[in-house]
């Protein structure tokens, strides 16, 4: 790397450090304005303190059960060191939201697709799933912007043909981008679609290939039955795609995004989340539940509108992030 490439990379790092600060702003205000509330008047972490700080958490969308492993891992440390004052809890939140994080990061998976090609001469196959309004089509065009950067040849593949909407969107990102968009129009078959986005990319030669699907209520059984078809038609092309069924959140739904991951990992494989619009809610603590109560790895989040802000998911740089103060 030479050292116009380090600036460089410096550059963005400190602008994505920013994005992430500023997207989490919401979020922040309202747990810490909370917090302090809190702890007002309190020399020392004591049960009324615990009482107040479950309520908060809760209220951040952490979610109850995630919440009651957090407050369990800090009444444990309470006991153990006899004395822990008001004035430490930041520090101490921080590092147990961290520990319950540990191994959940988007970084690992996001190297693996982007060096996958290298090693195997197949495009990564990605499926995109998730109900209408999550921001679904954003994410993929952002996530064709990310790779398409890194230098790798990306496809797309618009097989959410239910929604007119959904097809001009995903050929408009393509074109802003500079990536291939595979198309059928409005009402056609959508696994025909991804079977020829995935051949195209066998094609071309190319690095990735996502296909955007329909946005259907999560609970209906012929979506279901649908990327089912969707995922044999184009291991047809690919023995094992899709390679990541990713699956798309809006954070600021808090509790309905959960319930959304709950339906879809009954009803197919997911194996990535990407949570979405974090910037417009005081509810990022959803990430947090949804990272621990699934046990699937958050690979990006989103906290902006600009096509660089959608990031990859550390937990040491989001919770950073979180209790940092200015």
């Amino acid at each position: 790397m030479g050292l116009f490439d380090f600036f460089k990379k410096d550059k963005e790092s400190k602008e994505q450090q920013e994005s992430l600060d500023k997207g989490l702003e919401k979020t922040k205000t309202s747990f810490f304005d909370q917090l302090s509330k809190a702890v007002v008047g309190k020399a020392t972490v004591d049960e009324a303190v615990l009482d107040d700080l479950e309520s908060v958490l809760v209220h951040a969308d952490v979610g109850i059960e995630t919440t009651v492993k957090v407050i369990d891992r800090i009444e444990k440390r309470v006991a153990r060191d006899k004395y822990v004052s008001t004035s430490e809890l930041d520090r101490i939140l921080r590092e147990e939201i961290a520990g319950l994080l540990d191994g959940n990061s988007g970084a690992t998976g996001s190297r693996a697709i982007l060096d996958r090609a290298d090693n195997t001469g197949q495009p990564f196959v990605i499926m995109v799933v998730g109900v209408n309004g999550v921001g679904k089509t954003t994410t993929i065009g952002k996530l064709a912007h990310r790779f398409h950067s890194a230098g790798k040849k990306v496809v797309l593949g618009a097989a959410d043909t239910f929604r007119a909407a959904a097809v001009d969107q995903l050929i408009i990102w393509g074109q802003r981008v500079g990536v291939p968009v595979i198309s059928h129009g409005m009402n056609t078959d959508p696994a025909s679609v991804a079977y020829d986005a995935v051949q195209k990319g066998v094609e071309m030669g190319a690095d990735v290939v996502i296909i955007d699907t329909a946005g259907r209520l999560h609970n209906k059984v012929n979506l279901m039955n649908e990327l089912s078809k969707i995922k044999r038609v184009m291991q047809k092309v690919i023995p094992d795609a899709p390679h990541e069924v990713l699956l798309v959140l809006d954070g600021s739904t808090g509790q309905n995004a959960f319930l959304q991951a709950k339906e879809f990992t009954k009803a197919t494989e997911v194996s990535a989340l990407a949570i979405t619009k974090l910037d417009g809610t005081a509810k990022g603590g959803v990430v947090i539940g949804i990272s621990d109560q699934f046990n699937i790895p958050v690979r990006y989040i989103g906290v902006g509108e600009k096509m660089t802000d959608l990031q990859l998911f550390d937990r040491h740089t989001y919770v950073n992030s979180l209790f940092s103060k200015k």
